[in-house]
């Protein structure tokens, strides 16, 4: 956010807010599916969604199909991570650090936290960036608008001014209806669709844990979207014509209208925000890897393998991240989005999972393959059918598809009423919709 949503205020104006206040409130689903995700787990001892999937429609493929497919789409998010570190390192620095040492020093410390600590590293480093990052964050915002533009009320008046196309909707040409569509929609589905999110749904040690996770990350996430808009405007004012956008937050820390000390505290904070999700990505992708990839006969009783398989799995997915990260591809935000279009594949398959009984394992893994299909194609042509993104044709192929093929194949019936059966019987005890 701190540099891809700087980026993207920098290059779309106003409706990079509406982006981002689109995935908040999708979080609304985690409304629905948090409790559900939560008392399967619970009782089932689920490890990973793609498991609790398969288990539902009785069809291992199901979990197989989407963790290869997780893997893929994966790394490219993981590589914006480290992209954005190195962003960082070399604006920070005014060049004097390369790009490349950036993301070789995110690469290594991301590496040693996950071997080291594994979920307990990530669960304190987001504690820990979280409150480093508000506080920096909004001081640094503070100390631009009151000591360089004169106070909120001037800082507003001059991008009313100067930059009035920044305001407006659809904006300075970024933006247009189909382009917000096709971005938004996969931020919307965020939250379920991506296995290092919807994972975190089976770890609170009550339903009412998870309630004041949802309630605090909402507000944290409100106050965070309005600070990095707030922040890509402050720069397209004091820093306008930069080649690269995502250079927009590394530039603005390294300049003259913020003190070096915030600055550094400023990186410290994104830095160990963008590492704590490299190692979300890296320790989700090596339990889907041993949960539902690698076979169950081959592993060791005491899981002395599994320990160092998932070593393995972790480097090497940091490798594949690293090497995607080489690349230096611009406006980063998009790319998070791009990655995101490939995981809402899984998106109808987890709506038939706990509200259509009579969807089917058939109709589940046909979803996956098409969808998979039109999302790597769409993405790599760049081909937009009557001007509509990838991400609009992946959902609404995948949707068609399961609906079509669940309605023409038999349904698991058994195992589907054993687990919304439970379901029902404990949400209606707990009150929950």
């Amino acid at each position: 956010m701190m540099v891809g949503l700087v980026g993207f205020t920098y290059s779309g104006g106003v409706g990079a807010l509406g982006f981002e206040l689109i995935y908040l409130a999708g979080l609304s689903l985690v409304a629905f599916f948090g409790p559900r995700f939560w008392l399967l787990g619970e009782k089932y001892g689920y490890i990973s969604p793609y498991e609790m999937l398969a288990d539902r429609y009785n069809n291992k493929w199901i979990s197989i199909i989407s963790s290869f497919t997780a893997c893929i789409f994966l790394i490219p998010y993981l590589s914006v991570q480290l992209m954005g570190v190195g962003y960082l390192v070399n604006g920070l620095s005014d060049g004097e650090i390369p790009f490349m040492v950036g993301v070789v020093i995110a690469t290594l410390l991301a590496i040693a936290w996950a071997l080291v600590a594994g979920l307990r590293s990530v669960t304190w480093t987001d504690s820990l960036q979280s409150l480093i990052m508000i506080i920096v964050s909004v001081l640094v915002l503070l100390f631009i608008v009151y000591s360089r533009l004169g106070g909120f009320l001037n800082f507003f008046a001059i991008l009313e001014k100067d930059f009035p196309e920044y305001l407006s909707v659809p904006g300075p040409g970024f933006f247009n209806f189909k382009t917000f569509l096709g971005l938004t929609l996969p931020w919307f589905f965020f939250s379920i669709s991506n296995p290092q999110v919807s994972q975190r749904l089976f770890i609170p040690d009550s339903l009412k844990s998870m309630k004041t996770m949802i309630k605090g990350f909402l507000i944290f996430g409100f106050i965070y979207t309005l600070v990095s808009v707030f922040w890509g405007f402050t720069a397209l004012i004091l820093l306008p014509g930069l080649e690269s956008v995502d250079m927009a937050t590394p530039v603005l820390l390294g300049s003259t209208y913020v003190p070096v000390t915030l600055g550094l505290l400023a990186m410290v904070g994104i830095t160990a925000a963008a590492i704590s999700t490299i190692d979300s990505i890296m320790l989700t992708l090596s339990s889907l890897v041993l949960q539902d990839l690698y076979p169950k006969k081959n592993r060791d009783q005491k899981n002395n393998l599994d320990l160092v398989t998932a070593r393995v799995i972790i480097i090497l997915i940091a490798f594949l991240g690293f090497l995607f990260a080489s690349q230096q591809f611009d406006l980063i935000a998009a790319l998070s989005v791009a990655s995101s279009v490939g995981l809402l594949i899984v998106v109808p398959t987890i709506f038939g999972a706990f509200f259509w009984r009579k969807s089917t394992a058939a109709g589940s893994i046909t979803s996956l393959l098409s969808g998979c299909l039109t999302a790597v194609y769409l993405q790599f042509t760049g081909w937009s059918p009557w001007g509509y993104p990838a991400g609009v044709w992946t959902l609404v192929i995948s949707s068609l598809t399961f609906i079509i093929v669940s309605l023409l194949t038999i349904p698991p019936e058994e195992k589907a009423d054993e687990l919304l059966d439970y379901l029902d019987k404990e949400l209606s005890k707990r009150n929950i919709l």
